[in-house]
This record gives structure tokens, C-alpha cells and sequence, in this order.
């Protein structure tokens, strides 16, 4: 299984059989559809699956839906959803952390730099965005950023709530706790618009080079989205954030720092994309047979 080619339209993801039914994915879009199994095997999609996919198409139709497959539907999504809570869970987490970070800035000695320490690891939301992208369309990929972005404003709420409260008289973090929510609320505007904007722009193009290469190169696919979104996100970020505070000039240094430094994991995002797709494929798409 591991040489056959990739789907470059639809995903099979398991059958109804009360129903009679083929649920299959467009890949492009995220849309899930349902089919009639006969229809599937005189229709154009059976064209684009994998081998194993059509096979346990035609034993269920030859079969009356008696057989058994990889892709009964109740089993197959129990592990493929776990994951994409999984994943969901570690976006949400990387989101959180940048804006909080925010509040410190780190400076480079070697390159007399300054930059914020989420600068290396916000990149990785653009990898888990495109494993998203990858195993689950373009339209759940929306959903978990959507997630994203609602849970930690659901987060960032309740920081700012908990200044209301009394505080205990003499306790020496009141006032620095309330600074730093204060500066990790301001931040999330300018983040959370960059956030949106540069991931929605990663998932547009990432589905959109993959339609258009037939699912191959995902070198290629992976490293161009990364590399348009990381600019939209610095520019965006950096401007929301520091417009007024900094001069324009020390606000352009700040945005080619972080293009630079987003644009190394970029590069290095290629290989655990690799490896992370041919891991799905063995233990989620296939462990079923085991």
C-alpha cells in the first residue's frame, strides 16, 4: 500500500450499510458526500481511489454489504477523529502560547535582533494546519482554526475577568499579573487577525497546489503556502501590534527577522509532513485490516 498513488480528488472514509451507502470525501473542499455503492462503480470517483480503496468497494458490492473492510465507518472514526481533536488541542495550545509570550522579547546578541520567543514556535501552527489540511480537506481545516481562535479569546476573557476579583491587599503579583494580561490582550487582536487571515491563506493554497499538482509534490505545496502565509502573518502582526509604539523602521526589521526565522521551519516543516501523512496512512488508514 505504501507505493500506490496518492487520491487526488476523493477519500473513501467508510460505508453506511443500512443504507447502502459510499461516504467519500472531495478532498479539495473537505465536503463529505454519500453515494449509492452501484453508482459509485459506474461513476468517475472509483477512477481516482487507491487500490485498496476499490477493492473493499467492490467487496461490498459483489458482497451485498455483508463483507467486512478497513473502512466500516464506525471504527474508522473513532481513531481518524481522535487524532483530529488531537491535533485541534495542540493548535489551540500553540495559539495560547504565542500571545502569552508576546509579553517578553528576546535579544539576539549574534544578530542584534529582537524578536518575541513565540517567533520559533508559531511556525509549527502552519505544520499542523497542513496535516489537517492533508488528511481532512480544507473545510475541517476551518473548523480548527476556528477553534483555535474562539478558545483562546474564551481564554484570554477569563485572564482579563480575573482582575475584577479582590485581591488580596500586599500580594506583590497582583499588579504584574494585571500587566501582563493587559499586554497579552492587546496582542490577541493583532494575532488573532494575522492568525485567520495567514492559516486561512495556508489552507486556501496548500488544497489549491495539491489539486492542481494531482496530490503529488507535497514538498512543494507545503513549503509555498508556509512561505506566503509566514509573510502575511509578520506583516499583519507586527504592524496591529507595534504601529505607533515603534518607528515603521524598527517595525520592517522586526517583520524580516520574523520572515527569516519562520521561513527555516518552513524548510524544516517538509519532513515531519512527510513523516506525519505515512503514519496516518499506516495506523489509522490501514491498521484496521490488522
Amino acid at each position: 500500500m505504501g507505493n500506490e498513488p496518492e487520491n487526488g480528488k476523493y477519500k473513501l472514509l467508510g460505508f453506511e450499510n443500512s443504507k447502502g451507502l459510499v461516504v467519500v470525501m472531495v478532498i479539495s473542499t473537505g465536503k463529505i458526500i454519500k453515494v449509492k455503492i452501484s453508482e459509485v462503480v459506474k461513476s468517475e470517483i472509483i477512477d481516482d481511489l487507491s487500490k485498496s480503496e476499490i477493492k473493499d468497494i467492490y467487496r461490498k458490492y459483489y458482497s451485498g454489504g455483508a463483507a467486512v473492510t478497513a473502512y466500516e465507518i464506525y471504527d474508522r472514526n473513532e481513531r481518524s477523529w481522535m487524532i483530529y481533536v488531537v491535533l485541534n488541542l495542540i493548535l489551540l495550545a500553540l495559539f495560547v502560547f504565542t500571545n502569552i509570550a508576546a509579553t517578553k522579547l528576546v535579544h539576539l546578541d549574534l544578530f542584534d535582533l529582537v524578536v518575541p520567543p513565540a517567533v520559533f514556535l508559531y511556525p509549527l501552527t502552519f505544520l499542523v494546519v497542513d496535516l489537517l489540511n492533508e488528511t481532512y480537506g480544507f473545510r475541517l481545516a476551518k473548523k480548527a482554526l476556528l477553534f483555535a481562535f474562539g478558545g483562546n479569546a474564551l481564554i484570554v476573557l477569563l485572564l482579563n475577568a480575573v482582575n475584577f476579583l479582590p485581591g488580596l491587599p500586599g500580594w506583590k503579583l497582583d499588579v504584574p499579573y494585571a500587566e501582563v494580561v493587559a499586554h497579552v490582550s492587546s496582542v490577541l487582536v493583532a494575532s488573532s487577525v494575522s492568525f485567520v487571515f495567514s492559516e486561512t491563506v495556508n489552507s486556501y493554497l496548500l488544497c489549491k497546489i495539491k489539486e492542481l499538482t494531482n496530490s503529488k509534490f507535497l514538498f512543494l505545496r507545503v513549503f509555498f503556502s508556509t512561505f506566503f502565509a509566514v509573510i502575511i502573518d509578520s506583516f499583519l502582526f507586527c504592524y496591529i501590534a507595534f504601529y505607533g509604539i515603534m518607528q515603521s523602521a524598527d517595525i520592517l526589521n522586526l517583520i524580516y527577522a520574523q520572515i527569516a526565522i519562520k521561513m527555516c521551519f518552513a524548510v524544516f516543516n517538509v519532513f515531519p509532513a512527510y513523516g506525519a501523512r505515512s503514519l496516518f496512512k499506516r495506523y489509522v488508514a490501514g491498521a484496521s485490516t490488522a
